[in-house]
């Protein structure tokens, strides 16, 4: 989730009801349920049930979880046939793995019974810094990024994260709208976790970890449909997907760029190419200035022709990457995509969401008209005193199901209120609770994004949503 630069910190909105009434990003597409395939739950297939024969498995694109102690009641016979017919240890690897569905629904704890997740891309420092004792003590009165207990919740909001966008980098197509999307990624992530988060506090356990980001084309950022809203999927549309997902308050925060026409592909490596140049600078004692710089030449090596004309690939100036602190998806410090003179250090321990916005436009952003999310302010009171009865009712429900997450009308939908809008005014004219606003570039132009969490580990950072695909 990108980050605006303090000078363009978006703006509260103080127009009473109608501008948040106009809460949609985008208008038109069609309607959720006019096809069979997105009647139901947001899904863009069918469930796949677990003891399918493997060749429907493949079929349906499945992701396939290696575990030797844990086999299907099903399919428990037929493996040990397997066993004694080949001595084949491939054989003997496939029979005993359990089957995520398509789309996922399978919780992680079933397909992980031990609890131990698969680690993230290792990369080892260029220099290895000796630290003082003191250093070390005040590391440690921060949070022990060296805990396992730690380390697991991360590896397992990064894993629900990979087979989440699995499923949509191998179903989604042109035709689609972006409505199905986000709630098909939304319902994914909640299956995954099993926190459906439609009791009092089950999300604040687990859930998303701000609002599902579907942008097209000049759309740059902090893009979500509205209830009942999507835009179709074209065949010649840029689609970023951008979403966040939250274990106890401990975000993973990575996003990436599909384009179905390869006229954008030299647009999709460049922006992953300056992504990956700042994640392999990034590092303990390496200043904010040295990753920018670092980027920008990398982005800005790069130019993309589209339909004859060529276009130098821009890094949005106005967007950062950020770190990421308990229950903030922001947590302070920041990472411009041009270079600066920032002297500020990374330090061991940080979480940073190492992420490049590139565009074919201006490569700056403006607000675009909607709201995106909305946030509970970090600072503001528990109690105060407000004019509406419906914003007090408002106000607690947020504490109790999203604390400080960020959320949008569709997530408020799903808990069943109605009529929150005037409520909703009331707390973002007060300071109670940020708005935010979708950001875009210029009509015509073209953007993507690429992001990865990592963490700075005592000897080494750990890419944690590294995965086959990005």
């Amino acid at each position: 989730m990108g980050s605006k630069t303090p000078e363009n910190e978006p703006h509260r909105n103080d127009h009473g009801d109608s501008s948040n009434s106009n809460g949609a990003c985008r208008d038109g597409g069609e309607p959720r349920g006019s096809h069979n395939s997105r009647d139901g739950d947001g899904c863009l297939g069918d469930v796949v049930n677990e003891d399918d024969s493997d060749d429907d498995d493949d079929a349906h694109g499945e992701v396939t979880i290696i575990s030797t102690e844990n086999q299907l009641p099903s399919e428990s016979g037929s493996a040990k046939k397997k066993k004694k017919k080949s001595k084949k240890k491939k054989k003997k690897t496939v029979s005993g793995a359990k089957k995520q569905s398509n789309p996922p629904r399978i919780s992680l704890t079933e397909l992980f019974p031990t609890g131990e997740y698969p680690e993230g891309e290792v990369q080892h420092y260029t220099k290895i810094r000796t630290k003082t004792a003191e250093e070390r003590h005040t590391a440690r009165l921060q949070f022990n990024a060296e805990d396992g207990e730690f380390l697991q919740t991360y590896r397992k909001a990064a894993e629900v994260h990979r087979q989440t966008r699995r499923w949509v980098r191998e179903n989604v197509k042109p035709g689609h709208s972006t409505l199905e999307i986000a709630e098909g990624i939304e319902d994914s992530v909640r299956a995954l976790l099993g926190h459906p988060g439609l009791e009092t506090g089950d999300s604040l356990k687990g859930g998303m970890g701000f609002p599902t980001g579907i942008c097209l084309n000049h759309e740059v950022a902090h893009y979500t449909p509205s209830p009942g809203k999507g835009v179709v999927v074209q065949h010649q549309d840029v689609m970023t997907v951008d979403f966040g997902v939250h274990i106890n308050g401990w975000i993973v925060d990575s996003a990436f760029t599909m384009a179905f026409d390869p006229t954008y592909d030299d647009l999709l490596a460049a922006v992953k190419d300056a992504t990956n140049t700042g994640v392999k600078t990034a590092g303990i004692d390496v200043r904010i200035s040295d990753v920018s710089a670092a980027i920008q030449e990398a982005m800005e090596s790069w130019e993309v022709e589209i339909r004859g004309k060529t276009y130098p690939v821009k890094p949005v100036r106005n967007l950062t990457a950020h770190d990421i602190k308990h229950w903030h998806i922001h947590g302070g410090k920041s990472i411009p995509f041009v270079k600066n003179s920032d002297q500020t250090k990374m330090e061991e321990g940080e979480i940073f969401a190492i992420e490049t916005f590139g565009s074919t436009g201006r490569g700056y952003t403006r607000d675009d008209v909607g709201i995106y999310g909305y946030g509970l302010n970090h600072d503001a009171p528990l109690t105060t005193s407000l004019p509406l009865a419906s914003a007090k009712r408002l106000h607690k429900t947020i504490r109790e199901n999203f604390s400080t997450i960020v959320f949008c009308r569709r997530y408020l939908d799903r808990l069943g209120l109605d009529r929150y809008l005037a409520g909703m005014n009331c707390l973002v004219q007060h300071g109670i609770v940020e708005a935010y606003k979708p950001l875009t570039d210029i009509e015509g132009s073209y953007s993507a994004q690429f992001e990865h969490t990592l963490i700075l580990r005592e000897s080494h950072k750990e890419i944690l949503s590294r995965g086959e695909d990005y």
